[in-house]
């Protein structure tokens, strides 16, 4: 068996792999877009290190941009066959590289003046969607020499780690788990993450390898932030991941507003038409929610409220800063790379009234990065911007698992000779790759480096 790391091998985007048989068959895994400081973007204008008209298979672990953003580029490279993902990947995929091909021919103009390409349009988008394929959990599907079961991730709805088995009778390595992204388990909309049995070797993600996540209700929290607004009339900025962590929000505000915690008639403005859609998306597959939400389904819609406001055009979006009253804006991108939230940042930052809550992972070298740090000059298009605003975050809503939660799900994992530690900046990676030495005995760890190929 073979194993080569195409990203997130050094950076926590990028994610991508192509493992191959003992019988030389190759499957990828995963194949995201690079996200962050203009040096990581600029990986994903590289030739991929691998020809993908080799490949007899594909199979993707969620939604996320940085796992699914580059799939596109395999129709390029002459891939025919299926593209294997859960059903909720497979609906929430699609609004996200329709809403990455739009992004990129908005942004056109500005890449033909840097001389750049754009990676793919709406119709290789269609036609990559086209190839889509999905599998229950806890199904297994053979998918070349690998049989291949996809696990409860519990990050986001859908979310999957991998469970291959590699078929063929020329590999000591039989099998290997590959975790995706991890969740913060339990999460406020998700299952529990599964935990499995055994592994020969494993792919372990290490966002927060160096972390535990602080104790703290994010509810609370929360709660504080849109009472201070309503006590300033001020406006509350959330920049949010479109998938997961907006309707995360939207149902903590249902409650919240059910229980008279915060008043009925303040305006929560959820400004991001990928969110609209994946927010109908998540309502279809029931199952798939924990307990709690499953109850509170029998009650009626668990993202809607009163004061609650869809923002669909641009020009609308626009026109909140005209709005009077204390306000809610919910918008991506959730590390405040693009998208609405950095107009929004641009208006209202100045304002000492606003507050900005970040409510997720901010990867380095992002605006989002650089207000959590406390950065007070900031660029935002080209022009300089003060942050008089009130910069808080609330960290314990983090959908990926910490330090703690990666140990115990590894520990689970028994006869494990090999781990390979991705998804990390290098501080987490070997913070996490001591751990597992000193406390699980695993020896063979690896922190692969991008293109880095291993055989076993």
């Amino acid at each position: 068996m073979q194993l080569k790391f195409l990203g997130a091998a050094g950076t926590v985007t990028g994610s991508s792999y192509v493992l191959t048989s003992g019988s030389d068959k190759s499957i990828l895994i995963d194949l995201g877009m690079f996200q962050g400081p203009t040096e990581i973007e600029s990986l994903n204008r590289e030739s991929y290190d691998y020809d993908t008209n080799l490949l007899s298979g594909a199979v993707l672990t969620h939604a996320h941009l940085d796992h699914c953003g580059r799939l596109p580029i395999i129709l390029k490279g002459g891939y025919s066959g299926n593209i294997w993902m859960t059903p909720p990947t497979r609906d929430l995929t699609e609004i996200t590289l329709l809403d990455a091909a739009k992004i990129a021919k908005d942004d056109l103009p500005r890449r033909q003046a840097g001389g750049k390409e754009i990676l793919y349009d709406r119709n290789l988008a269609t036609q990559t969607i086209l190839k889509f394929e999905t599998v229950e959990y806890r199904t297994p599907k053979q998918i070349g020499d690998f049989m291949v079961t996809f696990r409860d991730a519990g990050h986001i709805l859908g979310s999957a780690f991998l469970e291959i088995t590699d078929m063929s009778p020329n590999s000591e390595i039989k099998k290997i788990v590959f975790s995706g992204d991890l969740g913060n388990t339990p999460e406020a909309l998700e299952q529990e993450t599964e935990l499995v049995s055994s592994a020969d070797a494993v792919v372990i993600e290490s966002t927060y390898g160096d972390k535990l996540h602080p104790e703290g209700s994010p509810v609370d929290a929360l709660t504080f932030e849109i009472n201070e607004i309503e006590k300033t009339g001020g406006a509350l900025l959330i920049p949010a991941f479109s998938l997961d962590r907006t309707q995360e929000l939207m149902h903590m505000i249902m409650h919240l507003k059910k229980e008279g915690k915060v008043k009925p008639d303040t305006q929560v403005y959820m400004d991001s038409p990928m969110a609209e859609k994946a927010t109908r998306v998540y309502v279809n597959y029931p199952k798939d929610f924990n307990p709690h939400i499953q109850n509170d389904l029998k009650i009626g819609d668990i993202f809607d409220f009163p004061g609650l406001n869809i923002i669909s055009g641009g020009k609308e979006s626009e026109g909140l800063h005209a709005s009077p009253g204390p306000k809610v804006i919910i918008a991506g991108s959730g590390m405040m790379t693009g998208g609405r939230i950095v107009g929004h940042a641009g208006y209202y930052l100045p304002i000492a009234s606003t507050r900005l809550l970040i409510v997720g992972y901010q990867g380095e070298g992002t605006l989002g990065r650089e207000l959590f740090e406390g950065k007070k000059d900031i660029r935002i298009e080209r022009m300089n911007v003060k942050v008089n605003a009130t910069v808080t975050s609330i960290q314990t809503m983090s959908s990926h698992a910490d330090q703690k939660q990666l140990m115990d799900w590894l520990a689970h994992i028994k006869n494990v000779k090999k781990v390979f530690i991705t998804h990390g900046e290098d501080g987490p990676r070997e913070a996490l790759s001591k751990l597992i030495s000193d406390k699980l005995g695993i020896r063979d760890i690896t922190l692969p480096i991008l293109n880095q190929e291993v055989e076993f």
